[in-house]
């Protein structure tokens, strides 16, 4: 199977339709069978897409999933942490990156099941959320908070997206991420990081769970998220891969790394492997990065191959 994962900055990139096109032209060539992308927006006020037309995009609607409860129905013991009253979901827009690319990858001949969620106004004028596209019928997507926050204008608040799909080797579970910084002293990434891994780790009796996305933890910064994770026996499939591409996934200084450290660039961006079933990494490496495939958004994509073992 093949996994790609991209930041894709979406609708705040300058030249935005041509970086579109571009981007769907090498899913076109390359056709993931999974795809996790963050920073998926849409304008607050644009056109509402009608359910049947979004529907026949390969849309699947999300459902909370509770903190690591594994349950997919509301219960009581999964009540927010906050006293902030969840916002309500906004509804697909037209311009809605995620249904544009889905709608265009259709109309190519090249179909996708797809879901979002929005966790946040980013900039001020989107609904900012992350999305998950599978080859795959998905058979249930799910989402929940990482944050303490709810509140849908702070730009700390995060969600998790989550969808599980029938690979060769039966369920497997995958995450679309976008986390927050170690160092922030409101929402911790500490604190996120145990969310999710609570639910992760339930998952995980069920089948491979794969984590896939934007983690804002460097890789050789030592005692920080990337430790943090891989000590909790996660595998980092760029470095357990037979054969690597590119490195780095941020070529510099980007929004959240404005401080000289990102100047020559991070590797922020991941994809981690957990579970019984033992899998073989053929290849790893950057997409979309200007010399494989060009370059679309702030961050370059990630790729990986794979096999059972």
């Amino acid at each position: 199977m093949k996994l790609l994962t991209l930041n894709t900055h979406s609708l705040a990139e300058t030249e935005y339709e041509r970086k579109l096109e571009a981007f769907v032209a090498g899913i076109l060539e390359e056709q993931p069978d999974i795809m996790a992308l963050q920073e998926v927006n849409q304008s607050i006020s644009g056109e509402e897409v009608p359910l049947e037309e979004l529907l026949a995009s390969g849309y699947v609607e999300s459902v909370e999933m509770k903190d690591g409860s594994g349950d997919l129905l509301p219960s009581p013991a999964g009540q927010p942490a906050s006293a902030e009253p969840p916002h309500p979901i906004p509804p697909v827009r037209r311009d809605n990156h995620g249904f544009r690319v889905a709608s265009l990858l259709a109309k190519a001949g090249c179909p996708y099941h797809w879901a979002w969620v929005p966790a946040k106004l980013g900039y001020g004028k989107y609904d900012e959320g992350t999305a998950l596209f599978s080859r795959r019928p998905i058979d249930r997507a799910f989402w929940q908070y990482l944050t303490d926050s709810r509140d849908y204008t702070n730009w700390k608040t995060r969600k998790a997206l989550g969808i599980t799909v029938q690979t060769e080797g039966g369920a497997a579970h995958f995450f679309s991420l976008h986390m927050g910084w170690w160092q922030d002293e409101e929402e911790p990434f500490t604190k996120q990081w145990e969310r999710l891994s609570r639910t992760a780790e339930t998952l995980k009796d069920t089948g491979a769970v794969w984590l896939m996305g934007d983690f804002n933890s460097q890789a050789g910064v030592r005692g920080e998220g990337y430790d943090l994770i891989r000590g909790a026996g996660w595998e980092d499939v760029y470095e357990a891969a037979a054969r690597k591409g590119g490195e780095m996934t941020v070529p510099g200084e980007i929004d959240g790394w404005r401080t000289g450290e990102a100047a020559s660039g991070m590797r922020i961006d991941y994809i981690w492997h957990g579970g019984a079933e033992s899998v073989d990494i053929s290849w790893a490496g950057t997409v979309f990065d200007g010399k494989n495939r060009q370059a679309v958004s702030d961050h370059f994509g990630l790729m990986a191959e794979y096999a059972r073992n």
